[in-house]
Parts: structure tokens; C-alpha cells; sequence
């Protein structure tokens, strides 16, 4: 289970990432750009390149079996 979870951390880190690099017209990425500009200005898609980046380490270690198992009793 660990596995699938961390490769769909993977993939979502990876869409963060790529989208920021291209500044994609994806709707998806464009409804959660608008909503981030508020807050942070023109630098929106940096941010998503470094949370893209953060997600995918972080996935990395979900299915490495680093972390995980919370609530699980193991």
C-alpha cells in the first residue's frame, strides 16, 4: 500500500513541478495558480516548483517505507 500512495505523492509533486516550469494552461493548475497569486504575487510558480520538488522527496519516502504507517497500529 505504501507504494501506491508514495507514487501518487510522485506523480502529484510531479505535476506541481512541471506545470511551474512550463507555467501551464491546464485548468487545474490555472484554478490553483489564481487562488496562490494572492498571496504570493508573480513568484506563484516558484513556489509551485519548490512544493512540486518537496512533494516528490516526500513521496520518495512514503514508498521507501521512511515514513508512513501512521494510524495503522504497525
Amino acid at each position: 500500500m505504501q507504494y501506491l500512495w508514495g507514487g501518487l505523492l510522485i506523480a502529484v509533486g510531479a505535476f506541481l513541478f512541471v506545470s511551474a516550469i512550463t507555467e501551464s494552461d491546464f485548468i487545474v493548475y490555472r484554478i490553483l495558480a489564481a487562488r496562490s497569486r494572492v498571496l504570493w504575487g508573480e513568484k506563484v510558480h516558484v513556489f509551485y516548483l519548490v512544493a512540486g520538488v518537496l512533494v516528490v522527496i516526500f513521496g520518495a519516502l512514503v514508498a521507501a517505507g521512511a515514513i508512513g504507517s501512521f494510524g495503522t497500529g504497525k
